[in-house]
């Protein structure tokens, strides 16, 4: 279910402060919490099998993760900064990382199964941490970008946990593990699209000043080999306009690839290995942004 494109979620502004960015983690929190509880409904955990849960007492389960979350939030503003975190110290409107309407979708679904609402809440763990390495990313302040590193693997961790349960409620619901993949799809070549973007980010520089060209070019190594024919010219042809659009769209393609990468993982290597050159690619991908912004 891929309601909303992963990469949408770009925070509005570099964070400031750490006092912002807790803020910030607390609102989303809190916000995940109240939406997951809407449609949440106490169910029997007793027997410790959660993939025989209803979807409303998956809910439940989801809410109080995010409410512990919030605490734990909580616990550590106040270490780092000897305060809770403050709403006040927003300048933006925290994203939404788990839109109500989503979860509308299921938990009002008399269709709706555990296993929809498990997959779900994977694709919100999915977001913060797309969400959290943004911001790592455009943080020009060392804590700032160290702490949102810490929200951008807390989100990683907690994404393989609700896999587990996902991977519990389909088996549950089809009676068969080997139904858990989607229908294969020839996916998009990691390596030619790295080699094709390798080609725009140098034909970007070319156009720039040697200092401007210095800070590009520190993002053109990929985070795979490039697969092109040694015989053929890194050259791309198009304005510069053009070479920015055709680089920001490669950038943000070989972001989802990766990022779909893990979430099709089959075992912990593969998944941290799609998971690093995600967040490898989510970070250039802001960086290329902020470049084109600028000029």
């Amino acid at each position: 279910m891929r309601t909303e494109p992963l990469l949408t979620v770009a925070p509005v502004a570099a964070v400031q402060s750490v006092a912002e960015l807790y803020a910030i983690a607390l609102t989303q929190a809190e916000t995940a919490a109240t939406h997951y509880q809407r449609h949440a409904t106490a169910g029997d955990t007793a027997s410790g099998d959660t993939s025989l849960l209803s979807t409303q007492s998956v809910f439940e389960v989801l809410a109080r993760r995010e409410r512990q979350r919030a605490e734990a939030i909580t616990v550590g503003a106040v270490a780092a900064l000897n305060k809770p975190p403050d709403a006040a110290d927003l300048l933006w409107s925290p994203t939404d990382l788990v839109p109500a309407q989503e979860i509308s979708e299921i938990g009002d679904s008399s269709l709706g199964t555990a296993y929809d609402a498990w997959a779900l809440a994977v694709r919100h763990r999915e977001r913060a941490f797309v969400f959290w390495t943004y911001v790592a990313a455009l943080a020009g302040d060392p804590t700032v970008r160290s702490t949102a590193e810490g929200f951008a693997r807390e989100a990683l961790r907690d994404g393989d946990a609700l896999r587990r349960e996902r991977r519990l409620a389909w088996r549950s619901l089809r009676h068969d593990a080997t139904g858990e993949r989607e229908a294969a799809r020839e996916p998009a070549s990691a390596a030619l699209l790295e080699s094709l973007l390798l080609k725009d980010i140098m034909a970007w520089a070319a156009q720039l000043t040697p200092s401007e060209r210095g800070v590009l070019m520190t993002l053109a190594p990929s985070p795979l080999p490039p697969d092109h024919d040694p015989h053929d010219p890194l050259v791309a042809e198009g304005s510069l306009d053009e070479i920015k659009s055709r680089a920001l769209r490669r950038a943000e393609q070989l972001s989802n690839l990766y990022l779909e990468d893990a979430d099709r993982a089959l075992d912990q290597a593969g998944l941290e290995f799609a998971q690093r050159l995600a967040a490898q690619s989510i970070a250039r991908l802001a960086a290329l942004r902020s470049m084109a912004a600028t000029g």
